[in-house]
């Protein structure tokens, strides 16, 4: 699996465990709500790490936090 898919796996997996809808993520997190809708519906294809710090901001965790989930175990390069 390609690094963005996981990531796209793992924002909506949070979204769910959080019980947050993309426009409470975009709030809490200071991003636009097409950055992260764009990213999730692949029309983009990367996020900058600073967009991602600060979505992991919006579901209160840390980094590590996003990224120590199995489904980053088999990623592939891009």
């Amino acid at each position: 699996m390609q690094l963005s898919d996981a990531t796209r796996i793992r924002i909506k997996q949070l979204l769910k465990q959080n019980n947050m809808k993309l426009f409470d993520l975009s709030k809490a997190a200071g991003i636009s709500l097409p950055t992260i809708s764009d990213f999730l519906k692949n029309d983009t294809k990367n996020l900058r790490m600073d967009t991602m710090l600060h979505i992991c901001e919006g579901f209160n965790i840390t980094l590590k936090e996003f990224f120590d989930d199995s489904l980053f175990d088999e990623v592939i390069s891009e």
